[in-house]
């Protein structure tokens, strides 16, 4: 048996239909949640830092803490990276563990449905906090 032979063979039937292998679905997903989880560390401790010092202020001090258009952006990028993060994590364990076809696309839709709805209400929080101060 020549090599390519032993390659189509250790495939899965649905893969050969998909056209999809190693390579082709699952490293723009690997590498996106690599991405996320680094830009999720300085981010988060730029946050963790920023509420420990804001801690006890008045609502008006924070509205001009995040009135500033640096922290507005770190704000935001921490919400779409932690809501685009979570939900490639969560795409993961629904891959791994929801079979049926069906289940599995409308859990799918379902996770990316709210993620993306949590993180406008969020950006639309963070809009408001940055203008009004």
């Amino acid at each position: 048996m020549s090599g390519i032979t032993k390659i189509a063979v250790m495939r899965s039937q649905l893969g050969r239909v998909r056209g999809l292998g190693a390579a082709h679905g699952g490293t723009h997903h690997w590498w996106a949640q690599r991405l996320t989880a680094l830009a999720l560390l300085p981010l988060s401790l730029w946050f963790v830092l920023s509420v420990l010092r804001l801690g006890g202020l008045p609502r008006s001090a924070v509205a001009h803490f995040a009135s500033h258009p640096v922290n507005a952006a770190l704000l935001a990028g921490l919400v779409l990276a932690t809501f685009h993060h979570a939900q490639l994590g969560l795409q993961v364990i629904v891959d791994d563990y929801v079979h049926h076809e069906r289940a599995r696309m409308a859990t799918l839709l379902a996770i990316r449905g709210v993620a993306a709805l949590l993180g406008l209400i969020a950006l639309f929080a963070i809009g408001r906090l940055a203008f009004s101060g």
